[in-house]
């Protein structure tokens, strides 16, 4: 799998690396309410016209998009180096990688462990495994038609 795909592999491997610097590294210990997306409400509030969508923002929120955010990129790249017929491997691959990265947070001094983030991870992995079947689905529909009958 690896060694068919190097370009994506090496890809994929950057990408966790990132995905671990982001979840892994010691935090404050505390939310970060001036953090980025304490700044993006803050300049989306100054908005009257945004109201209706930030009246329904809260940083909790923003947290929770971005940590689906964060997994979708993962979801397209794991389902791309298993392959569309193997979907539902790329998806457990993406749950235990979440629940690993929960697990090994409560032991790093200002992370907090929580299982609202696994959730999110796991849309987010079940989002981009989606998107990659779909981004697919021409090319295997023509690999499908253009296999010979086995007879």
């Amino acid at each position: 799998m690896l060694h068919r795909h190097p370009f994506l592999s090496l890809l994929t491997i950057l990408y966790l690396g990132f995905v671990g610097l982001v979840t892994l590294t010691p935090g404050s210990g505390q939310p970060d309410y001036y953090g980025l997306a304490g700044r993006i409400l803050a300049r989306l509030e100054r908005y009257p016209d945004l109201d209706p969508l930030t009246s329904r923002l809260s940083l909790e929120r923003i947290e929770f998009l971005a940590n689906v955010g964060l997994f979708v990129p993962l979801g397209v790249f794991l389902l791309l180096l298993v392959g569309s017929r193997l979907w539902l491997v790329a998806i457990a691959a993406g749950i235990v990688l979440t629940s690993m990265i929960e697990t090994v947070q409560r032991d790093i001094p200002g992370r907090v462990s929580d299982p609202r983030d696994v959730a999110a991870n796991s849309i987010g992995m079940f989002a981009g495994v989606a998107l990659a079947l779909v981004l697919t689905l021409p090319a295997t529909l023509r690999r499908r038609r253009e296999r010979p009958a086995r007879g």
